[in-house]
């Protein structure tokens, strides 16, 4: 749908107003900038940087600094100063006042919205004394604490943008934008499987895309959302068949009928700010290559218009080959593992720490390991002070060791030497085993580089000034880790596995093992959820479900050798029986009655509830309104090595409810054990029934894991095995003792 030129104005006529530009206030606070608490500011650590991204089809008109600080009540006012940068360039100076000492203080700033790009830094630095002469750079009396509440302000303006697909995965995506990828989804009434599995494979894109920002899909059906229906100028996607098409685009004769699978990018047609991208196919599994495409091709597409001819991997993928995922099968150098350049480079006099994200598969088998080998390379400036200068290494908040920091140089100086070998430079590496009780799914490898310096004195007689040195430190990128020979193996039912890392179904990247079970209708919510769920687990994998399989026939899944996600109910025609009602709330535990493999297994569950195994203290009944949903693991009844999780809602309110807890980070870490059930209060979780295990471990050690949680069975059988080798022994030296008279 095209705009009006100026010369297509009648002659006499006023020409048309302009377009409003949309516009809106984006405040985020210090905390929300990944500050998670207050920063004490002191005389050797001055400053302080905070980061703010801004997406590319946006530009910022205003900008303010919102600063909350409290200073010293010890400092010398007017002196005692905040100089405040915006990428580099000063802004302004923040003086400290008498009767700001010792007080929280608020202080509103006016950056330059000129200097405004996608990546931006913001650099506060502290000036401070306590007497006019004679100063220790350390002394205690000098800090300022900058409160997490202080906060970035912009006006940001949406521009617009051209129907070029050489830019995607913009707009749908933007990897400056902090806020969640929201996408709206639209479709033809009632959506067939076909269409939204080629949802389902570009909701998972995204997904992995957006990462720890989360997804958000709208659906909609046979309409586009319209300005003021939503914030933003959230972009949509429209699903369309020759056959069916949703009745939004239907005025769009010129991109249907098409011939093969394409994708074109137009404008929307009531708001040119926004864009809107047509998935368009002869039939269903048209739009499944077309979305594979977006995933797979993305930086081969160009113009509006793109007609896909293959779009396949040329290499099947390999259980927990996941991007997001460390190798488990060869050690692994820190290279691969940094997000930015300077990741490993610290420096100051007290330089900030260096961390490392090692995120793991769940099932990785460390129990009872001497450690995990971690070798370290680092390199930093000699220190002044050798006794006290020291490099700490902690994982996930736990110590695990601390080396001491050299300024002793060993080796010669080589003419031309690079500068990793020069007397500036020690160098240092270390070998060392990490505790393997400390890994978990997710994980955080730190090291604090310490440095003992001496500075001048501050005494009256004897008054000097010494610049501090600036130290640097690193940790090179040959340094690895090495997670090879692991086996794989954990205990199922595990929905805390699911919850933060999408297992057991992210055990293949692609989903290619998993089958996705959804009712024989939809609605727009249900749709929703399954999208959401989707990206998620892709979010965790970093990898799309190009594999992905829907079907809501419960037959297929007993010819599949997969793992089920299940959304809805699980039918009682497979043995299972389970909704909502059969949730039930016991003292000190939640019993599933339906969520076992056999009807037998059903009445035996319900046979130990009626003898006692869960002795009652009360009875109650209760009818009331409001939201449930629930969210169960259980082994699958086709399959020893298979698991079910089942998502469990019955009504729209039971799904959005369900679909807020999957896209909050906070509640999701509730979810544990084998039953999950979810209301408006939060989330509660126990593990009922039995267990089993999915993966492998050599049979002797199968055995000795099984038996270290029976310390009493391990004994007897520990005694047993030393008599019947005391007996054979006795056997062999009596059977000795006579050979040896006969032979006499």
């Amino acid at each position: 749908m095209g705009r009006l030129n100026a010369s297509d104005t009648p002659a006499g006529a006023a020409p048309p107003a302009p377009e409003p530009v949309p516009s809106w206030t984006v405040s985020r606070t210090f905390g929300q900038l990944d500050q998670q608490k207050d920063q004490l500011l002191f005389g050797l650590q001055n400053n302080r940087q905070i980061e703010f991204t801004l997406r590319r089809d946006r530009i910022a008109s205003e900008a303010e600094l919102t600063l909350d600080y409290t200073p010293s009540p010890a400092l010398l006012p007017n002196l005692s100063h905040l100089r405040v940068y915006l990428n580099e360039v000063l802004m302004g100076t923040v003086a400290i006042e008498r009767e700001q000492l010792g007080t929280r203080n608020r202080h509103q700033m006016t950056l330059d919205p000129r200097l405004i790009s996608d990546f931006n830094r913001v650099r506060i630095e502290f000036v401070g004394h306590y007497q006019d002469l004679c100063e220790d750079p350390g002394h205690s009396a000098l800090w300022l604490n900058l409160a997490q509440d202080s906060r970035i302000s912009l006006r940001e303006q949406a521009l617009v943008l051209s129907n070029d697909l050489a830019f995607f995965p913009r707009p749908f995506f933007d990897k400056w934008d902090g806020d969640k990828t929201r996408v709206n989804m639209v479709f033809a009434a009632d959506p067939s499987l076909g269409e939204q599995r080629a949802a389902g494979i570009l909701a998972s894109y995204f997904g992995s895309l957006a990462g720890w920002r989360g997804t958000e899909f709208p659906v909609w059906f046979d309409e586009l959302p319209v300005a003021g229906s939503e914030p933003g100028t959230t972009p949509s996607v429209v699903f369309a068949t020759n056959d069916r098409r949703p009745a939004a685009v239907t005025a769009l004769d010129r991109f249907l009928p098409v011939a093969a699978p394409e994708v074109a990018l137009i404008d929307h047609p009531a708001d040119p700010f926004r864009k809107v991208m047509l998935v368009l196919g002869r039939h269903d599994e048209d739009l499944a290559v077309a979305a594979r495409a977006l995933a797979l091709g993305g930086k081969l597409l160009r113009g509006d218009r793109v007609r896909v001819l293959e779009a396949q991997p040329l290499q099947p993928r390999r259980p927990y080959d996941a991007p997001n995922w460390i190798a488990t099968d060869r050690p692994v150098s820190f290279a691969e593992l940094i997000s930015y350049p300077e990741q490993l480079q610290v420096h100051g006099p007290q330089p900030g720490p260096i961390t490392l994200e090692l995120n793991l598969p769940p099932d990785l088998f460390v129990w009872r390991n001497q450690g995990i080998p971690l070798e370290t390379q680092y390199r930093y400036t000699p220190p002044s002070v050798d006794d006290d200068s020291r490099l700490s290494i902690s994982l996930n908040e736990q110590f695990i060791t601390s080396l001491p920091l050299s300024g002793s140089h060993h080796g010669r100086l080589a003419a031309l030497g690079l500068a990793v070998t020069a007397r500036e430079t020690a160098n240092a590496s270390n070998k060392l085993l990490v505790p393997a009780q400390n890994m978990g799914a997710k994980n955080r490898l730190r090291y604090d580089f310490s440095f003992a310096s001496t500075f001048g004195g501050a005494q009256p007689d004897r008054c000097q000034t010494v610049l501090a040195v600036d130290t640097r430190a690193l940790i090179d990128e040959g340094s690895t880790i090495d997670l090879s020979g692991y086996h794989h193996f954990i205990a199922m039912p595990d929905l805390a596995a699911f919850a933060r890392s999408g297992f057991p179904f992210s055990r293949m990247a692609d989903l290619s093992e998993t089958l996705v079970l959804i009712p024989a209708t939809t609605t727009a919510t249900r749709l929703a959820t399954l999208l959401e769920t989707l990206a998620g687990i892709a979010a965790e994998t970093g990898y799309p479900a190009l594999a992905l399989r829907l079907s809501d026939d419960w037959n297929e899944a007993r010819e599949a050798d997969a793992d089920l996600l299940v959304f809805g109910t699980l039918p009682e025609s497979q043995g299972y029986d389970v909704e909502l009602a059969d949730v039930l709330q016991k003292p000190g535990a939640w019993l599933l009655q339906g969520a076992v493999s056999t009807p037998q297994a059903r009445h035996q569950a319900r046979r130990r509830l009626e003898q006692g195994a869960f002795p009652p203290e009360a009875r109650v009944e209760v009818r009331a309104r409001g939201p449930l949903a629930a969210i169960v693991g259980m082994q699958s009844p086709y399959a020893a090595q298979r698991s079910i999780v089942a998502l469990l809602a019955n009504d729209e309110a039971d799904f959005r409810l369900l679909r807020a807890t999957l896209g909050d980070s906070r509640r999701l870490a509730a979810v544990s054990g084998s039953v999950a059930l979810v209301r408006a209060s939060g989330v509660e979780s126990q593990l009922v029934g039995s267990q089993y295990y999915v993966g492998y471990l050599p049979w002797w050690l199968k055995i000795w894991f099984l038996l270290s949680s029976h310390p009493v069975l391990l004994a007897g059988l520990t005694v047993l095995c030393t008599l019947l080798a005391a007996f054979l022994l006795w056997r062999a030296l009596r059977w000795a003792a006579h050979r040896r008279r006969h032979e006499a």
